[in-house]
C-alpha cells in the first residue's frame, strides 16, 4: 500500500472490471483523462473530490461506491 491509499482504497479498477469497461470508455463517459484514470488505478495519484464526482456522475454511481474505507 502506498501513501496515497493509507486510509482508503479506490475501487475504480473493480468497477471497470465488473462492468467490462475500457479505460477509454470510462474517460469518454466521465470526462476524466485516460492518463488520470490509469494513474488512479495504479495508485500513482489520489483522486481529488472533483475527479471522484466526475467519475461517479459519468458512471452513474455514488461516490461512496468508488472507495473503501474504515471511516466511510
Amino acid at each position: 500500500m502506498n501513501i496515497y491509499n493509507k486510509y482508503m482504497k479506490i475501487l475504480l479498477d473493480k468497477h471497470i472490471y465488473d462492468h467490462d469497461y475500457t479505460i477509454r470508455q470510462v474517460s469518454i463517459l466521465t470526462g476524466v483523462s485516460k492518463s488520470t484514470i490509469h494513474n488512479i488505478i495504479n495508485n500513482k495519484v489520489s483522486p481529488t473530490m472533483d475527479t471522484m464526482e466526475r467519475l461517479a456522475a459519468g458512471l452513474k454511481i455514488k461516490i461512496s461506491d468508488l472507495y473503501e474505507s474504515e471511516h466511510k
